[in-house]
């Protein structure tokens, strides 16, 4: 805010954050490599080294052609997948710790959200309420640790300890993110289909203000909605009465990330579920992208999120292939949602 910086360019520096060794052998141990550190250290938080390398939105994206050509591009794409890996072990580490909860979706969701908080959503940690602030909608409520990471690591008021608090009773770390409890929190989630379809209506509001109070040559409210849903959520028929109402709407600033790892909690999602799901928002009226590699290729998600940008005429469904506890030896299973990754010793 303010300073003359572009929306992209918003996101307050949070306090410092100390990179551990300790969190070093656990990546090494999950994911087999370190990325190389020389050049690389610094006191300051992973969220804001990612937003230093990535840049500016408007530059970032118009440049993303010859990024692998820039001098030290493998540098930054090895920071940026540090930066990645640290939001999935943090959030499995919060499970682990209270012995309850879902680490397999926030492990496969951790590229979507890097991408998301690190160089193309705007807030102002320093204030929660500021009226023209992206919204952040997390439907599948259940992958909760994802959502306190991320507001841990961006400056938000959600401590270390907050985070060895999760799940426990009175902490601002619940178990589903409830507004009015946690900082950063726009919306209580859980029952699936609810956070997507509060997503439609915070889309509709930023519409109805803007049209309000928006002048030629100056837009006063003029944010984005985005939201991340899983399988459960388009599974639900409220998220569809909600949706098609979204397009019938034309609401082009609601972006809903789909996290597809085709994973319920029972098993597979053909045990119940088989619908083209894209086919079925191209009917409502949205706009349908296919990101394929939700996993590793962080450029195809922000090219794929600046394309649902330019179109405010329809709302965008960004489907992506992820692996449900990506990095665990239970990826790809349900053995990763509604438990800890390990029996506690």
């Amino acid at each position: 805010r303010g300073g003359g910086c572009d929306r992209g360019d918003r996101a307050r520096d949070a306090p410092t954050f100390a990179v551990s060794s300790t969190m070093d052998r656990v990546l090494q141990y999950n994911f087999g490599y370190l990325p190389p550190r020389a050049g690389l250290a610094s006191d300051l938080p992973l969220s804001h080294l990612a937003a230093e390398i990535l840049g500016p939105r408007s530059k970032k994206m118009k440049t993303a052609a010859g990024a692998d050509a820039r001098n030290g591009a493998g540098q930054k794409a090895a920071l940026e997948r540090r930066c990645v890996n640290y939001v999935r072990v943090l959030s499995a580490e919060m499970v682990q710790a209270a012995n309850s909860g879902h680490p397999g979706a926030p492990m496969g969701c951790a590229p979507m959200a890097h991408v998301l908080w690190s160089g193309v959503m705007s807030y102002d940690p320093a204030d929660p309420e500021w009226i023209n602030r992206d919204r952040f909608v997390l439907s599948n409520g259940h992958a909760c640790a994802l959502l306190y990471s991320m507001l841990h690591l961006t400056g938000y008021g959600v401590s270390i300890d907050d985070l060895k608090q999760f799940r426990q009773l009175d902490s601002i770390t619940p178990g589903h993110p409830e507004n009015g409890v946690t900082p950063g929190v726009e919306v209580s989630t859980g029952p699936l289909g609810q956070g997507i379809s509060n997503g439609v209506g915070l889309a509709m509001a930023q519409a109805h203000l803007g049209a309000t109070f928006n002048r030629d040559g100056f837009s006063l409210i003029d944010n984005f909605t985005y939201v991340i849903c899983g399988d459960g959520c388009m599974q639900e028929g409220i998220s569809s009465e909600a949706c098609s109402l979204a397009g019938h709407l034309q609401l082009g600033r609601l972006i809903v990330l789909y996290d597809d790892n085709k994973i319920q909690i029972d098993g597979a999602t053909s045990l119940a579920f088989s619908e083209d799901v894209g086919k079925r928002y191209e009917a409502y009226g949205w706009q349908v992208i296919t990101v394929h590699d939700g996993d590793n290729s962080l450029e195809s998600l922000r090219i794929a999120i600046e394309r649902a940008q330019s179109d405010l005429y329809r709302p965008t469904l960004l489907r992506i292939s992820t692996t449900i506890g990506f990095g665990s030896a239970k990826q790809g299973t349900a053995g990763g949602d509604g438990a800890p990754l390990r029996r506690p010793r």
